[in-house]
């Protein structure tokens, strides 16, 4: 090769100025040497507690709990266990193949369908508990919508019922979040689907959906073939283990379709900033942290080149959750009112020591390990997935920095998620199919030894 000739990379030529890597650089854009690091990140995070005695003060206390996880080893086969590998091994093997050829509607189709076939299977793991059991505990949001039967009374006295120390406050996940999530549960329960199975089901097809808003995303932004060549690590990723009847997969949807809609705006038509604002606005209402979505919108917007939708996207947003203060409550107030019971709850005991880089170790191993290889060539991203990578990680590193993340990242962070996961098109293409397998035997090796408690 004569020195002026281009050098083609993994995703085409590379311009012929570009200095060619050092042995340093290639060290350090290794995706074995992410994979590695990402490994050995999850195993300190369950290793050190477990051999010092460290109490680290997770859902379950030592020593039947199993941090970093909220949860407890529980190694079982169940209902489930066919299914779920059965569709690991048909995604493996076609997956790829069918997302090259199929036309993109029947892509996002065979998508939403083969996601929710995963996450079902997955839940019927414990049989239909499974499915209905997350839902139905105490602490969960559902008990506490049976029991609304005045809106406006609910909305004016909320912020009141939230401190540890008021008469008769609100459960943990009511209390620690605004009352959207609540009110999703009040309509499910009004329309005939309050039951814990019933919601269980609503919350996992709305689950399913996510792969294609992150499809529907990608292409708006001129990123299809991204799209086309990641969508099997999305199908298969290990969040669906929390994804599958939480609460917090119902943010990650709104998340990924207020996106997608924000994407459309940029790029298609403005009229998509009505959606969008909705939407992205809405969250706000489900979870007082996922402001940091703000993060992924602007990331949208710098894929696209575009800041038009940024105004009239964020003032129908604001008007979101101003909406409720003639109700009696105001958003402020009530993230104010929250960060106090934060703190007189247990995140007080909760050592910033272990949790800072244990939060870390959570999201690799709910992300999945191969998604830290990735990161590991992030200059190897088209720019739509990788301003989306960006803007996904400064929002967990944020959110981990502020300390109101501390433990429950595995479903806290779930919106940030599958955005993390694009960082799978940065792998070599002799890695993306034994990634792809290592992606699937993860998913079932932690489904079927630890019960995650959500």
């Amino acid at each position: 090769m004569t020195p002026t000739a281009a050098r083609v990379g993994p995703h085409g030529p590379r311009p012929k100025d570009h200095p060619s890597p050092g042995v340093g650089w290639s060290i350090v854009r290794s995706p074995g040497l992410g994979l590695v690091a990402g490994l050995l990140l999850v195993a300190a995070a369950v290793l050190v507690p477990r051999l010092s005695g460290w109490e680290v003060h997770s859902r379950f206390s030592a020593p039947h709990g199993f941090p970093p996880w909220q949860g407890w080893l529980d190694p079982r086969v169940g209902p489930g266990t066919l299914p779920s590998v059965l569709v690991a091994a048909t995604v493996v093997a076609c997956g790829s193949t069918l997302a090259r050829r199929l036309s993109f509607a029947w892509l996002a189709i065979a998508a939403f369908l083969t996601s929710l076939a995963w996450l079902v299977s997955l839940a019927l793991i414990d049989g239909t508990a499974g499915v209905s059991g997350v839902l139905g505990v105490p602490n969960e949001y559902l008990g506490t919508a049976r029991s609304v039967h005045d809106v406006p009374a609910f909305l004016d006295g909320f912020v009141d019922r939230v401190p540890l120390h008021a008469a008769d406050n609100w459960p943990v996940h009511v209390s620690g979040h605004p009352p959207g999530m609540t009110l999703f549960f009040v309509a499910l329960a009004r329309t005939g689907l309050g039951g814990d199975l019933a919601a269980g089901l609503v919350v996992t097809v709305l689950a399913a959906t996510i792969v294609p808003a992150v499809l529907v995303t990608l292409r708006a932004l001129d990123a299809e073939e991204v799209g086309r060549r990641v969508v099997p690590f999305l199908v298969l990723t290990p969040a669906a283990l929390l994804l599958a009847v939480s609460a917090d997969a119902v943010m990650a949807t709104v998340a990924a379709w207020g996106l997608a809609a924000l994407a459309l705006a940029a790029t298609r038509s403005l009229w998509w900033c009505l959606p969008a604002g909705l939407l992205l606005g809405g969250l706000v209402l489900l979870s007082y942290g996922l402001g940091l979505a703000g993060c992924l919108a602007l990331a949208v917007l710098v894929a696209a080149r575009s800041w038009r939708p940024l105004l009239p996207t964020a003032l129908v947003a604001l008007a979101v959750p101003l909406s409720l203060a003639p109700f009696g409550y105001w958003w402020p107030e009530g993230f104010t009112v929250l960060r106090e019971r934060y703190w007189d709850g247990v995140a007080s005991l909760r050592p910033a020591s272990y949790w800072l880089w244990a939060d870390l170790a959570l999201l690799v191993a709910t992300v999945g390990p191969w998604a830290s290889a990735g990161l590991s060539r992030l200059r190897d991203l088209p720019r739509a997935p990788l301003a989306l990578v960006v803007g996904a990680l400064v929002a967990v590193l944020v959110a981990d920095l502020s300390l109101m993340s501390k433990a429950e990242v595995e479903r806290i962070w779930l919106p940030f998620m599958p955005w993390l996961t694009l960082a799978a098109d940065a792998l070599p293409r002799a890695w993306r199919r034994p990634a792809l397998i290592g992606q699937a035997c993860w998913t079932l090796l932690v489904a079927h030894l630890l019960f995650l408690g959500w």
